[in-house]
């Protein structure tokens, strides 16, 4: 694992994602993004609400189980907001662009797309009480997804504000409605 090529990705992503994403484009394993970037990043997430909500609540016994649910909580709506997306996304893009299906292009895209969900995860996940911060800034993944449905998927200029739109709403929304599903479970199961 290589954490330099990642933090430089991660960085390249939100500070110039149309160079970013020039990058990417010139990529040839499509399915690398998963093991070099996702899984990476989705356990950053997971060690930093586990860290967080130890230093915010405390090391004693009980703590543990509800840090341990919160990482859990974290690492389900990721992972599975990441191939929920990944799969609407190649969805919307047969249905409503005529496209072919490309679903390794649409986890490239979802993987390197969810860069903001990612680094907000980790801020809150380590400082909760900058949750505001995540809604606030998760508006930046409309504009990393724009850049990449432009130089990654190839999106024409007329259906671009419409699939980024699309595109950036599931980003966001998924991991939200799975975490909260993974916690109203959680509670009612124990």
């Amino acid at each position: 694992m290589n954490y330099k090529e990642l933090f430089k990705k991660v960085f390249l992503l939100i500070s110039s994602p149309a160079k970013a994403w020039e990058e990417i484009s010139l990529e040839q394993d499509r399915r690398a993004v998963m093991s070099t970037f996702v899984y990476p990043m989705i356990a950053f997430c997971g060690l930093a609400v586990f860290v967080g909500t130890l230093i915010g609540i405390g090391f004693s016994g009980p703590a543990l189980q509800i840090a341990m649910t919160n990482c859990c909580a974290a690492f389900v709506a990721l992972f599975g907001g990441f191939f929920l997306v990944a799969y609407l996304t190649n969805q919307y893009g047969m249905k409503v662009l005529k496209r072919p299906s490309e679903q390794t292009l649409c986890y490239q895209f979802v993987g390197y797309g969810m860069v903001v969900t990612f680094v907000l995860y980790v801020i809150t996940g380590l400082f909760p009480s900058f949750l505001f911060l995540q809604l606030i800034f998760q508006f930046y993944v409309v504009y990393v997804v724009w850049e990449g449905a432009a130089r990654l998927m190839h999106v024409d200029e007329s259906k671009r504000l419409p699939y980024t739109l699309s595109v950036s709403l599931f980003i966001i929304l998924a991991p939200m409605l799975i975490r909260w599903v993974f916690t109203r479970l959680s509670v009612l199961l124990q």
